[in-house]
């Protein structure tokens, strides 16, 4: 056996530390009136904005955004079947990306306690650059990966070098394009121990996956 061909697939993943961390909070409010309650949930809007702005001059704060008034009604049925008169709902929806994890836990801590601030979620993720630095490495090993595998089954086969031929992201290669993408990143949801004050950031997972042929000799 002079020549084969070898199909590999290469794979790693690194465990990275959390440099943001993205709330998601909704203001919200509702009563009999559709005009009241949307001056109500404004208002009660217009601190947190403060706030953020002050903490994004500070520092502690990169980006924050905060969505337009959402408004609908329902009406509701008491006990006995009878359809009462309409509840008018308003929200806003107020994100903001903190790299400074204690002002995040202070800040979640001072607006959970307002009845109508309700904490949806938070997300640990990466800075553009160092997502973009970590991504390139994991892949150039995950490469190298599939590089000593064809190795490996080349010396088992006898032979002494192999070359490649074709390499792709995982998936792409073979006909099953649903193994998933080359590389994935996902920030586990945060842990507390209390209302939205004692935050545990989750390592980040970054991984990559190739499928690759080489020629052994």
């Amino acid at each position: 056996m002079s020549e084969v061909i070898v199909t590999v697939r290469g794979e790693q993943e690194r465990r990275v530390t959390p440099e943001h961390a993205v709330v998601q909070l909704a203001v919200r409010a509702d009563g009999p009136e559709r005009g009241p309650v949307i001056e109500r949930v404004t208002a009660l809007a217009e601190p947190l904005r403060d706030d953020l702005v002050a903490h994004q001059r500070s520092g502690e704060v990169v980006e924050w955004s905060s969505g337009r008034v959402s408004v609908w009604s329902e009406r509701p049925w008491n006990t006995e079947g009878r359809q009462l008169p309409p509840v008018h709902h308003a929200s806003i929806d107020v994100t903001a990306t903190f790299r400074d994890f204690v002002a995040l836990s202070w800040w979640i801590g001072e607006v959970a306690e307002t009845d109508a601030v309700q904490v949806t979620d938070v997300r640990w993720d990466l800075s553009p650059a160092t997502r973009a630095e970590v991504e390139r490495e994991v892949a150039a090993e995950a490469v190298q990966v599939a590089v000593e595998r064809a190795r490996a089954y080349a010396g088992a086969l006898g032979l002494e070098s192999v070359s490649p031929l074709e390499m792709a992201d995982a998936g792409l290669l073979l006909p099953h394009p649903d193994r998933g993408g080359p590389q994935m990143m996902r920030a586990m949801a945060a842990e507390s121990s209390g209302p939205g004050v004692a935050l545990q950031p989750a390592d980040i997972v970054v991984s990559a996956a190739v499928e690759a042929r080489f020629l052994a000799r």
